[in-house]
């Protein structure tokens, strides 16, 4: 009866070494999910930035042809004096309306950068997010290793090892949601 009661204190430490097992895989599955959906916010928002800029890149060519448009009129009207007044008003009006547009297509670009920086800064969150949680899956899926084999071999000190790479990965998997590090 006193040899039977000593096995199962000293087996005690084996129920603590299956919870905090399951515990590690649950973090671990979690952390699995969460930086992929993190990776995936990532590629999207990457994909947005590059949209935009080749959007920003669209309206500076445009903007830039608006521009050789109205210093054509501008030159015509300089060195070809137009052949009545009527021709010449048109061309005023015709530079007036290039510099218009001009400021349009600039303020847009303006918009249009700002966007593309907006979706940068998600792209470098989400990733920042995927990589700890990458981190977390790689220290909690050693831990897990380490108390399966400790379980398997009844060895102590190998779950204890195991334990510290599992809060180690508990850190990374908090990180992964608060960004503190």
């Amino acid at each position: 009866m006193a040899e039977e009661k000593k096995d199962q204190s000293r087996e005690k430490w084996l129920s603590w070494l299956a919870l905090t097992t399951v515990v590690l895989a649950v973090a671990a599955t979690l952390s699995t999910f969460r930086g992929g959906s993190y990776s995936t916010k990532s590629v999207l928002n990457e994909i947005k930035a590059s949209n935009q800029w080749n959007y920003f890149q669209a309206k500076k060519i445009r903007g830039y042809l608006f521009d050789l448009q109205k210093e054509t009129v501008e030159n015509e009207l300089k060195f070809r004096p137009p052949s009545s007044p009527e021709a010449e008003a048109e061309m005023k009006k015709g530079i007036e309306a290039y510099a218009k547009k001009i400021t349009k297509w600039n303020a847009d670009r303006d918009e249009i950068e700002a966007r593309a920086k907006g979706y940068e800064k998600a792209r470098d969150d989400a990733l920042r997010h995927s990589q700890a949680f990458g981190m977390a899956v790689i220290f909690l899926q050693m831990a897990i290793l380490l108390s399966s084999i400790a379980a398997l071999m009844k060895r102590k000190p190998l779950w204890i090892v195991g334990l510290g790479l599992g809060v180690l990965g508990l850190v990374y998997f908090a990180d992964g949601f608060l960004l503190f590090m």
